[in-house]
């Protein structure tokens, strides 16, 4: 008696139906893309046009690229110096912000105590506040402590500026982690801090990238106090220079293209370097059910 082995049935392909609904959000979503970018790309290119292709009445789209506009850019005095207080500043600020609201948001999101709703309010009022409207007192706390036109205090009033955003999104990143995985390291032998080091804080890697980002750009963005604060240009950073390219004919818009070009590279830099650890999915799987 011979048996028959019936064959394996074939794996349906199926393919995505194309609606009229799915062609419009695509189209939707290249059309907010065009406007988003194209500003950009009209800086960039800006920026490799001679002075009279950029004043031109009828937009100009193929031209010979020229880099005399970095050069004009990158040769006004103290260009090396902006470039270093620019890093100095934002990057101390950032260090500085998430060290601190790294433990005042394991303290918000795991410790029950008094006063932990009052303390969250007074975060998000901070960053609700406009910070352009403390300048003035910001300038008399720095006139008064004898600190205007220096790196120290602009690096203080940077961190207190990213802090708050800084301290509300990891204690929500902090909250995700499923607090088993911390009582099974303590289970295990860990103290509290040997927890939170080796189970909690390679899992937040998500928040610190996102959380950096926003510092980041914040700082290095900041015009207001800066203006305000140092006004000799050895302590000014490169917020200040990008304004610079002015003369007695009018502005200087080939090199103030290239000088934005280049402000804006650091950004995309650091964008480039963290986005992959700034995506979602932080604890997916780690707790099985």
């Amino acid at each position: 008696m011979s048996s028959t082995i019936a064959p394996a049935p074939q794996k349906l392909r199926t393919r995505k139906k194309i609606t009229a609904g799915s062609v419009a959000k695509n189209v939707s979503a290249l059309l907010i893309a065009a406007v988003f970018i194209f500003p950009v790309y009209w800086m960039f290119s800006s920026s490799l046009k001679p002075q009279h292709e950029i004043m031109t009445k009828d937009p100009v789209f193929f031209f010979e690229p020229t880099f005399e506009n970095y050069t004009t850019a990158t040769g006004v005095d103290l260009f090396w110096t902006y470039v270093r207080n620019s890093l100095t500043v934002t990057v101390c600020a950032v260090l500085l912000a998430l060290l601190i609201a790294l433990a005042a948001s394991f303290a918000l999101a795991r410790i029950r105590f008094k006063g932990r709703k009052g303390i969250l309010l007074v975060v998000m009022m901070a960053q609700m506040a406009p910070w352009e409207v403390m300048v003035i007192a910001m300038y008399m706390i720095s006139r008064d402590n004898d600190m205007l036109n220096s790196i120290p205090m602009l690096t203080a009033i940077y961190f207190v500026m990213v802090l708050p955003f800084t301290i509300w999104t990891l204690r929500g990143f902090i909250a995700a982690v499923p607090v088993e995985l911390e009582e099974a390291a303590q289970i295990d032998g860990c103290t509290r801090g040997q927890a939170f080091r080796k189970v909690i804080f390679p899992l937040l890697a998500p928040g610190l990238m996102s959380t950096s980002i926003f510092g980041f750009i914040t700082a290095w963005n900041e015009f207001a106090m800066i203006l305000m604060l140092n006004k000799e240009r050895e302590s000014q950073t490169l917020t200040v220079w990008l304004t610079q390219f002015q003369t007695a004919f009018g502005n200087d818009w080939g090199a103030t293209m290239a000088a934005s070009t280049l402000f804006a590279l650091p950004v995309l830099i650091v964008f480039i370097f963290v986005q992959r650890k700034a995506v979602g999915g932080m604890t997916a799987g780690a707790v099985k059910g």
